[in-house]
């Protein structure tokens, strides 16, 4: 991250992530079930990418997608991808979107009407 405070704001109040530990290099936060941690290095920032990039993310239930989606919103935050639906209507139904943090690592969020059939997750 190139400002720990900056991704700190945005991780917890863009994303709504839960604030966890914090010292001077570095701050964890909680991500929908996953540790993520923010390292101040701003040698490796690499600008806003675009949507077939390198990224991480979260799949969320629809309500949780759709909060996520309008506190985004009201920041302005830049799209890298906007909200979009891929396969409406079928078992491989997703809506998804990208953005970026202000170091610009990419961020995809996920919705799943069914997530086992979408990803094909098997029952054994």
């Amino acid at each position: 991250m190139r400002d720990l405070g900056e991704a700190r704001d945005f991780y917890i109040g863009a994303l709504g992530c839960r604030p966890a530990r914090e010292r001077d290099v570095f701050v964890d936060v909680w991500f929908y079930g996953m540790q993520v941690t923010l390292h101040h290095r701003p040698e490796e920032t690499q600008g806003s990418g675009s949507g077939g990039c390198r990224h991480f993310g979260v799949a969320l239930e629809r309500d949780e997608f759709d909060a996520m989606v309008a506190r985004l919103e009201a920041r302005g935050v830049t799209w890298v991808r906007p909200v979009s639906t891929d396969h409406e209507g079928s078992p491989l139904e997703q809506t998804k979107a990208k953005i970026a943090d202000p170091s610009g690592n990419v961020i995809e969020i996920k919705t799943y009407p069914d997530i086992a059939s979408a990803l094909e997750v098997s029952a054994s």
